[in-house]
């Protein structure tokens, strides 16, 4: 008896948990479109559809357009039922954001990092102090918020705390679950960059729909998420996707990882401006900081030939990149993200043709090569979805 019980509920969790992420996912759709789109029975679907409805979890939106007869009614996620916070770590910045359970974005706070001064304890007082912001100013109680997800960058080691590895920042083994813990009841969330901007860009954008794909962060530093038959390939440490130390030139420039010819030492931001002040025989490159001097970059490449030569430069360093992983990992699409790829976006034709002189042919012609769709806020959204994915796994049960 306590078996079937068992089992009953067990039954009951899956089907909440599917019809939940569909709707999440897919909304607005009626009783009857889950019905087919996830072979659960109608009365199945019925059953769980109302206590879904009568936890607050989802609501009627209204009637579906009908050919005669009684019409549908349209189902949706509750947008106030609960919050979500996500928290994008980058190296020049740590932007945190609040959203609704739509993914409305309802309030954002950015803090500037000093590249000399990206100490653990500085990282997590921003984060605090961010999630003080953006509850304030939408007026939301932390008990309204489901949990905080954080993308940063390095390798995240998963476990009872996450810890992070990110040598390029200087840390090692750092506990930064416990940090920001020590400044908040609510459940962390912590994975790395990339991977948040791909799981975005599979929810939301320039990834539905594909079942393999691989997701590039181009920043300040360079990483990879690589997603295979829907899920992100992680490897044995969750280190997998550390796309920016391949080797693209043996013996080549020093990375910051201190290694020499990484791929990020070529088309990482931080890479490229240091390409162009050589080129320019040492001359400063204008602007403030990494972005603004990036974007000088690209203005001056409608009248400098130096700056078009490191543009160039970086197209076919890029592409040498792409090739690479499409060899490796035949994916559908490639999606360039981060707020260095969105401002070199024009390069993109260049990118592809040289990505197509350097794979091989039938993987690259089955693969397309995109810009994410979701801009610069990506890690961060994706970053929220975190929280929401562990809700929706759990079948809508929030944890304890």
């Amino acid at each position: 008896m306590e078996l079937a019980r068992a089992t009953n509920r067990s039954v009951r969790l899956r089907n909440r948990s599917a019809l939940l992420t569909k709707l999440f996912l897919d909304a607005p759709l009626t009783r009857q479109d889950l019905v087919r789109s996830t072979g659960l029975s109608q009365p199945a679907v019925s059953n769980v559809v109302t206590d879904l409805i009568d936890e607050g979890i989802v609501v009627e939106a209204g009637a579906a357009e009908s050919d005669g007869g009684r019409p549908s009614m349209l189902l949706r996620v509750a947008a106030r039922y609960a919050f979500v916070i996500g928290v994008d770590v980058g190296e020049t910045r740590v932007r945190v954001e609040l959203f609704d359970f739509a993914m409305t974005l309802l309030a954002s706070v950015e803090y500037p990092l000093d590249p000399a001064r990206t100490e653990p304890d500085v990282v997590a007082g921003h984060v605090l102090a961010g999630i003080e912001v953006v509850t304030g100013q939408a007026g939301v109680t932390t008990a309204d918020v489901l949990g905080v997800g954080i993308g940063v960058s390095g390798v995240v080691e998963q476990g009872d705390e996450a810890v992070v590895h990110a040598q390029a920042l200087g840390w090692d083994r750092v506990p930064l679950e416990r940090l920001i813990g020590a400044g908040t009841d609510l459940p962390l969330h912590i994975d790395n960059g990339a991977k948040t901007l791909g799981q975005a860009e599979m929810w939301f954008g320039a990834g539905r729909g594909a079942r393999h794909a691989v997701f590039a962060l181009v920043g300040s530093g360079v990483g990879a998420a690589v997603v295979t038959n829907g899920a992100t390939y992680r490897g044995a440490s969750s280190s997998a996707g550390e796309w920016g130390h391949t080797t693209l030139v043996y013996g080549g420039r020093t990375c910051r990882c201190g290694a020499r010819g990484c791929l990020e030492a070529y088309v990482g931001a931080e890479a490229i401006i240091d390409r162009y002040r050589e080129a320019r025989r040492g001359r400063v490159v204008p602007g403030e900081d990494e972005e603004s001097q990036l974007a000088a970059l690209v203005a001056a490449a409608d009248s400098s030939a130096t700056a078009r030569r490191v543009l160039t430069d970086t197209a076919g360093y890029l592409g040498a990149g792409v090739a690479n992983l499409i060899n490796l990992f035949n994916p559908e699409r490639v999606v360039l993200g981060g707020w260095a790829a969105m401002a070199l976006g024009d390069l993109l034709p260049a990118v592809r043709e040289a990505a197509g002189r350097q794979a091989l042919r039938q993987p690259y012609e089955q693969a397309s090569i995109e810009l994410c769709r979701l801009g610069v806020d990506a890690v961060a959204l994706g970053a929220a979805t975190l929280p929401i994915a562990r809700f929706l796994t759990a079948g809508g049960v929030r944890p304890s």
